[in-house]
C-alpha cells in the first residue's frame, strides 16, 4: 500500500468532517481523492464520489435531524428539482475528456474556495429570511445539474440558497442540506449505473471513512464555530483546484 494510498484514505475522512460540521465543501474533494491518491479513473471517480457522499450525506442529515435542525418540506422543494437536475447531469460526463473533467472540476473548486472564503468574511446571517419558493426550485436544479454532471453534493450552494430562498436559519440550512446533497446524489448515482461499472470494494472504504468524518463532524458542529475551520479548509480547497487547473489546461491547451 503505497504513501499515496494511505494519504487518500486519510483525506477520505475529512470529506466527511466537513460535511457534517459545516453541510458542505467536503464532497469536492473526494474526486481529487479518488482519481490522483487512489488510483481511479475521472470517468468512475463521479459515479464513486456520488455513492461516498449520498451515504455520508443521509447519515449526516439524519444525526441533525435528531436535533430538530432539518426541514423535510423545504428540503423535498429543493430536493425534487434537484433530481430532475442530477438526472438531466449524468450523461453529461461521459461527453467530455477526463482532462477536460478535471479542468472543469479545478474550476468548480476556484468557485468553491472563494464562496467558502466570502461565507467567512460575510457570515451569513441566521436570522430568517423570506422564502422565495419559484427561486429555490431553479437554484435546486441548478445545483442537481452539477451533481449529475462532476459527482459534487453542491452543499457549498445549497446552504446559502436555503437561508436566502428557502427561509431558514443557518442551523436548519445546515442539516436540511445534507438532505438535499443526499436526494441530489441518489438520483445522480442511479443515472452513473447504466454507464459505468466501478469498484464497489474501494468505493466501501471510502465511504466508511467518510461516514465516520461525518458523525464526529455533526458532534462537534454542535460545540465548535465552524466558521475557523470553513476558513483553513477553503484554503485547501484553493490549493486542489490550482493544481487541477495548471495541470490540466497544460494537456488540453
Amino acid at each position: 500500500m503505497s504513501v499515496l494510498f494511505i494519504i487518500g484514505l486519510i483525506l477520505s475522512a475529512v470529506i466527511g468532517l466537513s460535511l457534517g460540521l459545516i453541510g458542505g465543501g467536503g464532497s469536492i474533494l473526494t474526486v481529487p481523492i479518488l482519481v490522483y491518491l487512489l488510483g481511479v479513473g475521472p470517468h468512475e471517480a463521479v459515479p464513486m464520489s456520488l455513492a461516498v457522499v449520498g451515504a455520508t450525506s443521509i447519515l449526516g442529515s439524519y444525526m441533525h435531524w435528531r436535533r430538530d435542525n432539518v426541514d423535510i418540506s423545504t428540503g423535498l422543494l429543493f430536493g425534487v428539482a434537484g433530481i430532475v437536475g442530477a438526472l438531466l447531469g449524468s450523461p453529461l460526463t461521459k461527453l467530455v475528456s477526463p482532462e477536460l473533467l478535471l479542468l472543469i472540476f479545478g474550476l468548480l473548486m476556484l468557485v468553491v474556495a472563494v464562496s467558502m472564503i466570502w461565507r467567512r468574511k460575510h457570515k451569513i446571517s441566521g436570522s430568517t429570511h423570506k422564502p422565495h419558493p419559484v427561486q429555490g426550485i431553479f437554484a435546486g436544479l441548478g445545483v442537481g445539474v452539477l451533481t449529475g454532471f462532476l459527482g459534487v453534493g453542491g452543499g457549498f450552494l445549497i446552504v446559502p440558497a436555503l437561508v436566502f430562498f428557502g427561509g431558514l436559519n443557518m442551523k436548519k440550512a445546515i442539516g436540511t442540506s445534507l438532505f438535499v446533497i443526499f436526494l441530489n446524489c441518489a438520483a445522480g448515482l442511479v443515472g452513473h449505473m447504466s454507464q459505468n461499472v466501478f469498484d464497489w470494494g474501494l468505493t466501501g472504504i471510502v465511504m466508511s471513512l467518510a461516514v465516520a468524518g461525518a458523525i464526529i463532524g455533526t458532534i462537534l458542529s454542535q460545540r465548535i464555530a465552524a466558521q475557523r475551520l470553513q476558513s483553513l479548509f477553503a484554503v485547501l480547497v484553493l490549493g486542489v483546484a490550482a493544481f487541477l487547473v495548471v495541470k490540466n489546461y497544460a494537456v488540453i491547451f
